[in-house]
């Protein structure tokens, strides 16, 4: 006897496109059309009609847009960790076969502050496209860093722009942003006169700027505290024994940003520099381009 019942033919999934993926995560990543657009260089137009087909292909929405920027639903969310891991193993795939094997050690330098935003990604990324390349770092002042690699001793150098002795002009300019005033939230040593503040040693470009800017408000202060490093200025300002100047994106809680509710003056921008040694090898080049990325990203 003949079946009379059919089982249904089951159909393929929809596929994600790789480039509406890089899309969907730049705008995440920005939280803005526009932004998102410049650095995929499409306009924003494009960007949201790419979009609203991803939207239709899951039948999810994937963005809440607001006046200023847009941010992700708890499915874009989703989406999001999904559309990172997928876009990382599609540059893993076509990197085992058409980027050419490069081998050797590279020799990268850096500041702390620098090193602690950027480099654990970096370094993630370039040791799953180039594994036989080994990536020695070294952290130290601006200044240091420069005199290395003019020794040879080191092949790629970021710098912090204004720092005493520094080449002006040196290197390029890949990363610029506002240098603000910091302090612990709810901490009152942003009342305190004269002013205690927390500052890298000399030669730091951070300090000049903001003894220069108080300075010029005839703001009286003391330095209540110096080191080496970003870490122990952060330290300083949790324990509300002084503020510092701090680039915007070092912010986090318990720490806020002062200068928008008092009369702190502007301490202008932040820059960093990227520095080759002239001869360094395609590893060093290559290192030296998931630098750049990373900060457009960042």
């Amino acid at each position: 006897m003949a079946l009379t019942t059919s089982t249904p033919i089951p159909t393929s999934l929809p596929l994600l496109d790789t480039d509406v993926l890089r899309t969907f995560v730049a705008i995440a990543e920005h939280g803005s059309f526009t932004r998102a657009a410049e650095q995929v260089y499409r306009t924003p137009a494009a960007l949201s009609m790419q979009i609203k087909r991803l939207e239709e292909t899951l039948g999810q929405s994937l963005f809440v847009r607001e006046t200023r920027k847009v941010r992700l639903t708890p499915e874009g969310e989703v989406l999001l960790s999904f559309g990172r891991r997928l876009l990382k193993l599609n540059e893993e795939a076509v990197a085992q076969f058409l980027t050419p094997p490069v081998e050797g050690t590279v020799r990268f330098g850096m500041p702390d502050d620098i090193g602690t935003r950027i480099l654990p990604g970096i370094l993630a990324q370039f040791a799953r496209t180039h594994p036989a390349v080994q990536v020695d770092v070294v952290v130290g002042r601006s200044v240091e860093m420069q005199a290395r690699i003019d020794r040879d001793e080191l092949d790629l150098v970021l710098v912090s722009e204004g720092s005493d002795g520094l080449e002006p002009g040196r290197g390029d300019l890949v990363h610029s942003e506002p240098l603000v005033w910091a302090g612990r939230e709810g901490g009152i040593a942003v009342q305190r006169s004269p002013l205690p503040v927390a500052l890298a040693s000399h030669g730091c470009a951070w300090r000049a700027m903001a003894l220069t800017a108080l300075d010029r408000a005839n703001i009286p202060y003391r330095i209540a505290y110096t080191s080496e490093n970003c870490t122990g200025q952060e330290a300083a300002m949790i324990a509300d024994l002084a503020i510092a100047p701090f680039p915007l994106s070092l912010i986090r809680p318990p720490l806020r940003r002062l200068d928008q509710t008092t009369d702190l003056p502007p301490l202008g921008h932040s820059r960093i520099a990227l520095i080759r040694r002239e001869g360094a090898g395609p590893a060093s080049e290559a290192l030296a381009g998931y630098v750049v990325d990373a900060f457009r990203r960042d």
